[in-house]
């Protein structure tokens, strides 16, 4: 989820927490913005943080590689799937 909706848009934890939710996902933040953390570190995700209404938020969005690590992983769950069925 994180990857897939970076590569359309910049979206910000708690709105990702809510969409993980959406889908049945009960991630805290404190779950959460170590795993972004470590995106940005390893160069999947880029960050940007701008002001909202006095507070900084924390914008992320999927780099090249990012995007690259999606196709990849969605490739490899499209061959098991096929074997599987």
């Amino acid at each position: 989820h994180i990857l897939h909706h970076g590569q359309e848009d910049w979206f910000y934890g708690s709105w990702m927490i809510e969409e993980l939710k959406e889908h049945g996902y009960n991630i805290s933040p404190g779950t959460l913005y170590p795993i972004l953390k470590s995106m940005v570190d390893e160069d999947y995700l880029i960050k940007e943080e701008k002001n909202v209404n006095g507070k900084i938020r924390k914008y992320y969005r999927s780099t090249d590689k990012g995007r690259d690590l999606l196709k990849e992983l969605k490739h490899n769950l499209k061959e098991l799937v096929d074997e599987v069925l």
